[in-house]
């Protein structure tokens, strides 16, 4: 794992900003996810008193001799009920080094879809697990998970470390059985962590129960993983999501102002550099690269900027702007890994869909189910009818429009599609393209 922490953004009047490490939580239930969140919270001092009062006055109404920080995130009554994680909780919070996105994911199976949800957008992925249990079925799932939606940075957290009397042997077991099956998936970056939520240990600070563990503690690890160069910065994607004019403006030079908003999805821009549109083929240059600040000398993900060209082209949402000799690819046909989300109806042949891919949307129809996984055991159900909720399998799609898209690996901005139910408008499934025709 790097230790060097990626570089701050530089804004154009030249104050700087920390850098934002999106991460999610993954692992069975009861392996302490939303507690370990809570002691992040907790330790790093990102909670008001009165909200400790709350948890403190709470965990005495259940009867619990400590403090339970789980409920910092288990916000639903349900789960407070249950003592479960049901939905996906965000938690938002800072240090003199980083600013941190958490998202507690559910444990249970039938929560797939919240898992995905919160691990879709992920710079890092925790995985817990009890080390009185080692890895389960339901660890071995959200791995494969973590790594389906190429979360670029894995850590495998040991918790409960208290409950096997800091066990240095018990962590080695754990972590040579996890390094052996991530293995056989596309792990980037793979690290241990041996922790005690409950109490603290390694969380945020090192631990002197486990003077054995020579690496960092894990708000170290996260405040030091380098995650600038994850973002694809070579091929250029910029989707466009409105044009603007004023047209009411006084100014002259603003009156005559046409500029291409939207977040770059990859890549690096400057004024001066060569461009193409599609769907046309045109290519011009950019003038002048602006934001809400001013001008920018580049943009680069994920900076939403305002793009003015050298020519006046017909461009519309939904299109995209990129090199003249790297180009993504613009197909109607596209195959794709999709994570079925609905309860109310299954996705097989011939059904009828809306897909939402950058700031483009158009209506597409399932041209054939390959097959269902077992993301258990990896095995391929090529014999499967239909997706059903929360399942995983892999589909071709044919769309009404032309996608400008790259695979998955590749660009997970423009690699990634929400599937939309025509007839109810809800998100019904997402995918991730791993190739089109």
């Amino acid at each position: 794992m790097a230790a060097s922490m990626a570089p701050d953004v530089l804004h154009p009047e030249g104050s700087r900003q920390t850098d934002i490490l999106r991460l999610a939580t993954a692992g069975s239930v009861d392996d302490g996810k939303s507690t370990l969140i809570g002691r992040l919270l907790f330790d790093s001092k990102a909670i008001f008193e009165d909200q400790l009062a709350a948890v403190e006055r709470t965990s005495r109404a259940r009867g619990e001799e400590y403090t339970n920080l789980a409920l910092l995130t288990d916000g639903l009554r349900a789960e407070r009920e249950q003592g479960i994680t049901i939905d996906v909780a965000y938690r938002y919070f800072a240090t003199p080094r980083r600013k941190f996105i958490i998202a507690d994911t559910p444990g249970h199976i039938q929560y797939t879809r919240n898992m995905v949800t919160g691990a879709s957008t992920a710079d890092l992925a925790i995985v817990l697990v009890d080390a009185r249990n080692g890895l389960t079925e339901q660890s071995r799932r959200h791995a494969f998970l973590a790594t389906l939606l190429r979360v670029p940075h894995l850590v495998l957290a040991v918790n409960k470390m208290d409950l096997v009397d800091y066990d240095q042997d018990v962590f080695e077991r754990i972590s040579e059985e996890f390094a052996a099956f991530a293995a056989k998936l596309q792990v980037g970056d793979l690290g241990f962590i041996p922790i005690s939520a409950l109490h603290g240990d390694n969380v945020v600070q090192r631990s002197d129960k486990m003077p054995w563990h020579d690496g960092p503690s894990l708000l170290h690890h996260l405040e030091h993983v380098h995650i600038a160069s994850d973002r694809n910065l070579i091929d250029v994607r910029f989707p466009v999501q409105y044009v603007i004019r004023p047209h009411q403006a006084t100014d002259r030079d603003l009156h005559d102002y046409r500029g291409y908003a939207g977040q770059v999805a990859g890549g690096v821009l400057k004024p001066g550099d060569e461009v193409m549109h599609l769907p046309s083929g045109l290519t011009t240059k950019i003038t002048r690269i602006d934001t809400a600040r001013g001008p920018v000398p580049e943009a680069y993900p994920p900076m939403s900027v305002t793009l003015v060209l050298e020519d006046d082209l017909d461009i519309s949402r939904g299109e995209m702007i990129c090199r003249p000799h790297n180009q993504p690819l613009v197909t109607q046909d596209v195959e794709a890994m999709v994570c079925w989300m609905s309860d109310t109806r299954q996705l097989g042949a011939r059904d009828r869909l809306v897909v939402k891919h950058t700031s483009r949307t158009a209506k597409a129809i399932v041209r054939e189910l390959h097959y269902r996984l077992d993301v258990n055991t990896l095995h391929r159900d090529e014999g499967a009818q239909r997706l059903g909720l929360n399942e995983i399998g892999r589909v071709s799609l044919r769309l009404t429009q032309p996608l400008f898209c790259d695979p998955y690996s590749r660009n997970r901005q423009t690699g990634g599609l929400i599937l939309i139910d025509e007839a109810t408008n809800a998100t019904v499934g997402a995918g991730m393209i791993t190739e089109g025709r």
